[in-house]
């Protein structure tokens, strides 16, 4: 009798998803360098602090300037760290005292096998800043790092005398739907978790996930740390995490935006990868917040528009001062 042309189908392409994934596998192993030179991401003291409760935490400090410390928090994603916030830290080096954080599981922070999620990502913030920033500051935050800002804005307002988000999460207009664990099980999953990290991290992803985030292309020097970042022992533990959807927070608008007490600014204009739909809404429901829009830019304007967003952030500033 003949082998059913659906079953024979369904046994071809069984074969060849898991030659492909064997494929992967020993090109992972054998082709990847996984612990690749890490340089620092700005030029600038680089320290450490470690508390039980968030791990090793890295971060960027030059404190020759005076005035109200200006902190920086990246965005997360497949390769984020320090990095992404290098023209706003560069901006204000020597003119305040300005830090850039870098969150578990990315840059030099610990990047070990454990689980990543808002609450360890917002006590992060609010830990460095009562432990290392020691007074108020000026808080800036990328994309979904926005989202640990604002937790930590609402949860301890002192610690915070103003916040700005850039292209933020949290504003389309259906919140997302947490996954269940099982996506990132499956993700996660021993034998591909690597592999299929290596995917998305390759040179060739990162310059098409940045180019998107760009109206021009994006600085080919900003590609390369990102791929080297992304090449860590543990580098995939985290962004395994932000992929399978654990790291957002469903209701942070109702619940943190429209809540918060600090002066907040968002900039924004375009992104691919989020919209700002609910934005009119926070703004009517919150007197505290305040949106400038960036033209011409893709969710990264301080590496686009540089000059405007610093005219945006110090206009924001002035207006606040007592």
């Amino acid at each position: 009798m003949s082998e059913n042309p659906l079953s024979s189908l369904l046994k071809t392409a069984g074969t060849l998803f898991i030659g492909a994934v064997g494929i992967g596998i020993v090109y992972s192993q054998t082709m990847v360098d996984h612990n690749m030179t890490l340089p620092n991401a700005l030029d600038a003291e680089r320290r450490e602090l470690t508390t039980p409760e968030t791990g090793r935490l890295s971060y960027y400090v030059d404190t020759s300037g005076e005035g109200r410390p200006l902190v920086l928090i990246h965005s997360i994603n497949a390769a984020a760290s320090a990095y992404e916030m290098k023209p706003l830290f560069e901006a204000y080096q020597g003119q305040r005292p300005v830090y850039a954080l870098e969150l578990p599981g990315f840059g030099f922070a610990e990047r070990t096998d454990r689980r990543y999620s808002p609450e360890l990502y917002t006590a992060s913030i609010t830990t460095f800043l009562e432990q290392v920033v020691g007074e108020p500051a000026d808080v800036i935050a990328l994309s979904l790092g926005s989202e640990f800002a604002a937790m930590a804005a609402l949860a301890q307002p002192d610690q915070i005398s103003t916040l700005t988000v850039l292209s933020p999460t949290g504003l389309n207009a259906s919140p997302p739907e947490i996954p269940e664990q099982t996506l990132y099980n499956i993700f996660s999953f021993r034998l591909w978790a690597q592999p299929f990290y290596d995917l998305l991290a390759s040179h060739a992803s990162i310059r098409l996930f940045l180019g998107r985030n760009f109206a021009g292309d994006p600085a080919d020097d900003m590609i390369d740390y990102a791929h080297a970042t992304a090449h860590q022992p543990g580098a995939r533990y985290a962004p395994l995490y932000f992929l399978s959807g654990q790291l957002f927070t469903s209701d942070v608008r109702t619940a943190v935006y429209n809540n918060l007490t600090v002066p907040t600014l968002v900039l924004y204009d375009r992104d691919p990868n989020v919209s700002f739909d609910k934005l009119p809404d926070v703004l009517a429901a919150n007197d505290n917040w305040q949106a400038t829009r960036i033209p011409d830019t893709l969710g990264l304007p301080h590496w686009e528009k540089l000059e405007e967003t610093t005219a945006a952030l110090e206009a924001f500033w002035t207006g606040q001062v007592d």
